[in-house]
């Protein structure tokens, strides 16, 4: 089969003009970014305030693993079965980063004949969103440091700078570094870093803001210090809000595109679920809603932490009920759970397969938690066999939920036909009861303790001092009823990610508690998480090229 590139390179995209006219977008509702991507601004959401909701369906996965599980792509190609059977379906997605594009993911606009387009931009510079996102918060990071040479009169102690630098790019020699050395003119020397963008306080209040209005407010509420007299430095008291708002005001506005095969695309926010709360952006969600009789989204890696943050955090923000719950899973990632060999997962091995099957169910309970209706796509590869998929599709049966095959990637939309009809048929019969896991009036240590062990499955937590007494003081100063936002491997179920399947009797370990009081939540860091990822021994960026006619190879 040819590769992604090749695909998007030979496909033939329709003008974005034709894209918004079949959402019934006004000429004035968007506005241009080339032949092929559209931001839509605030008269489309003036507009299409009081029209009703269409149907808000998650996809999320198990635990990602070397095998891939290709949540992104049965995004897209359900997106594009769903208008095959005549419904008129939008499809939301995060942008990608730069630093899994270089990195070791590649890119993440889906894949085979699911990917949305134009790919090459999209998993590049794309409208400048996450540029913007990055200026808005060095420019904060630069009236801070400004502040405390032009006299301190905040008083902010230089030790205790909460708010660090960005860059869309894994480096691991940015994380820890000394900034401000040279003498009195270059600064104050102290201790500072850098986390990746898509880890800025920055990209998650972008992602959490219905409009400009309360994009300032969550950036006013920023906590970016603690001062001498160890009270709270807002980016309100540095006067801030305004310039990052400024920064901001395009990038607020969602992105459209298109899929391979002309399906309504809306890309927008780009927070990772691992260290942040991995969704698209609520206004793009919304407005898709709007639009569409079908809104497809995805949360990012497994179900322990995107979809855990997508339903205690973006839907109670946002006040969204989600009608289904899609899976995915393939038979590939289950063995591979199961302890088969990473070079051996295309032979059958039903032993390792049943061995693996644990974390699906384990997800498939998670989700029962929240009361949503729930079905699993098995991501169909060429080398599963059909003892194995009925082993997946009776665990499933097992476990009171339906089964569906998925061949989007081959097949593009028309592979995704059972899976739609299915999830159609899940949305038409069953009534969705969502309710988020924890009330927000327990307590900050509760709400940790509950996630750790409902939708983990540890047998308790462990706070380090130092995060046991940073709870105690956000509580104090009136944040307590704020909802957790799990800073955690994304490889397991715990903390450890050499734990595969479903990890029992452990401990979950709190070694760090963040406040993030723009955003609006609370950020426990657990094992060896880290804001900065670093670059793989052999990073994608070597394999990266463009010729001199500007075509691109080996972006994925």
């Amino acid at each position: 089969m040819r590769s992604d590139i090749e695909i998007a390179k030979d496909a033939k995209l329709i003008p974005i003009r034709d894209v918004a006219q079949s959402l019934d977008l006004k000429e004035h509702e968007w506005e241009p970014y080339g032949h092929h991507k559209a931001k839509i601004n605030d008269a489309a959401f003036d507009r299409l305030k009081n029209q009703p909701d269409g149907n808000l369906v998650l996809v999320t996965a198990i635990n990602p693993t070397p095998a891939g599980e290709g949540k992104t792509t049965t995004t897209v190609g359900l997106g594009q079965a769903l208008c095959k059977m005549g419904h008129r379906a939008v499809i939301a997605l995060r942008e990608p980063s730069l630093g899994p594009v270089f990195g070791i993911k590649g890119g993440a606009a889906g894949g085979g004949y699911s990917q949305v387009l134009p790919m090459e931009d999209i998993n590049l510079h794309f409208t400048g969103d996450l540029h913007a996102v990055a200026a808005a918060n060095n420019l904060l990071a630069a009236l801070i440091d400004n502040h405390i040479q032009q006299g301190n009169p905040l008083g902010i102690d230089p030790r205790r700078i909460l708010w660090k630098r960005c860059v869309d790019i894994n480096d691991r020699q940015l994380r820890n570094i000394v900034s401000g050395l040279g003498g009195k003119a270059n600064g104050t020397p102290r201790e500072d870093g850098f986390n990746i963008t898509v880890a800025s306080e920055i990209m998650a209040i972008l992602c959490l803001s219905d409009n400009l209005d309360t994009l300032k407010k969550r950036l006013e509420a920023v906590v970016v210090a603690w001062s001498y007299d160890n009270e709270p430095i807002t980016a309100d008291q540095l006067k801030a809000a305004g310039s990052l708002a400024v920064l901001l005001k395009d990038a607020l506005n969602p992105n459209l595109v298109q899929t391979l095969e002309g399906t309504p695309a809306l890309i927008h926010g780009g927070p990772f679920a691992n260290i942040a709360h991995g969704c698209n952006s609520l206004r793009a969600t919304r407005l898709g809603l709007k639009l569409g009789s079908y809104l497809i989204t995805e949360a990012g890696f497994g179900a322990d932490l995107g979809a855990e943050k997508f339903f205690n955090i973006k839907c109670r923000i946002g006040r969204l009920n989600p009608q289904a719950v899609v899976l995915v899973a393939t038979i590939r990632a289950l063995k591979y759970n199961g302890g088969a060999n990473l070079k051996r997962l295309k032979e059958e091995d039903l032993g390792a397969l049943r061995a693996g099957l644990p974390n699906l169910i384990k997800h498939i309970e998670n989700i029962s938690l929240f009361g949503v209706p729930c079905i699993v796509a098995l991501n169909r590869f060429a080398d599963d066999t059909e003892s194995e998929i009925e082993c997946v599709r009776q665990a499933c049966a097992h476990s009171g939920v339906p089964m569906a095959l998925s061949d989007v990637f081959t097949r593009g939309g028309a592979g995704g036909l059972e899976l739609a009809e299915l999830l159609v048929k899940v949305v038409e019969q069953k009534q969705s009861a969502f309710q988020p896991l924890y009330d927000l009036n327990q307590s900050l240590e509760a709400k940790i303790r509950l996630i750790a062990q409902k939708v983990y499955g540890a047998d308790d937590i462990s706070l380090s001092p130092a995060a046991a007494k940073d709870l105690t003081r956000f509580e104090t100063l009136g944040y307590g009823n704020l909802p957790i936002c799990m800073a955690k491997t994304q490889y397991s179920l715990s903390d450890d990610p050499s734990l595969l399947g479903r990890p029992s009797g452990f401990i979950l370990n709190i070694r760090d508690v963040r406040l993030s009081a723009g955003a609006g939540f609370i950020v426990p860091l657990t094992g060896n998480i880290m804001t900065m990822p670093g670059l793989p021994r052999v990073p994608a960026a070597e394999q990266i090229d463009i010729d001199h006619e500007g075509t691109i190879t080996g972006l994925f």
